[in-house]
Order: C-alpha cells, then sequence, then structure tokens
C-alpha cells in the first residue's frame, strides 16, 4: 500500500466505544435533505461487526419497528457518525447474530443476557 493511501486511512480513524455483538446502541448519524442537515438517531441491538477497526469496518443494527424487522449497515469511521453511545452491554455466545432475523423481538431479548 502506498504511504498516502495509509496515511488518509489513518486520518479518517476515529475513537469509538468497545461494541460488540448483542450490544444495544444508539447511533446519531448525519442526513441530508436538500441543503439542510439534520442529526438522526438510530438504535438498534448489534448483530454484527465486521473488518474489525479498520477505515472499512462495519457494524450491522436491527430493530424491530411496527412488527417490521429494520436492519441498517453503518461504517464506523464515516464523517457522517456523529457519535455512537451504548445504551446496554449484551452477551452473546456468537459473534455474529444472523439467528435473530428469525425470532420475535421477546425471544431475542431472552437469548441475549444483559451485563
Amino acid at each position: 500500500m502506498s504511504k498516502k493511501l495509509e496515511k488518509f486511512n489513518q486520518e479518517q480513524i476515529k475513537e469509538i466505544p468497545d461494541i460488540s455483538s448483542g450490544d444495544t446502541i444508539k447511533i446519531h448519524y448525519k442526513v441530508k435533505e436538500g441543503d439542510k442537515e439534520r442529526i438522526q438517531v438510530a438504535e438498534g441491538l448489534v448483530i454484527s461487526r465486521k473488518h474489525g477497526n479498520s477505515p472499512s469496518g462495519t457494524i450491522t443494527i436491527r430493530n424491530v419497528i411496527d412488527k417490521v424487522g429494520v436492519e441498517r449497515i453503518f461504517p464506523i469511521h464515516s464523517p457522517n457518525i456523529e457519535k455512537i453511545e451504548i445504551v446496554k452491554k449484551g452477551r452473546a455466545r456468537k459473534s455474529k447474530l444472523y439467528y435473530i432475523r428469525e425470532k420475535s423481538k421477546r425471544e431475542s431479548r431472552r437469548k441475549i443476557k444483559a451485563h
């Protein structure tokens, strides 16, 4: 890799809290609507975290809204993310919680124990 690319990647990396699968988090991210910009909050259960702490690292969060499962994938080091806060720490036995998609919200809470 070239030195310029490495330097650019290091500039992109920002401090984030220790997030793992099973945590419930809130992500504050910027949304552009026309010429205005506002901050929107997405809250949900972390079902996967990929690529570690590298600049291409992502997290997938899932939430059930009006009985419809909604998943969003966020690049962790995106400049559009204002802050990430942990609402509740969870203790999952697997690193990828894709099986939660098949469970109801009540069943998923039973599977993932709070710290």
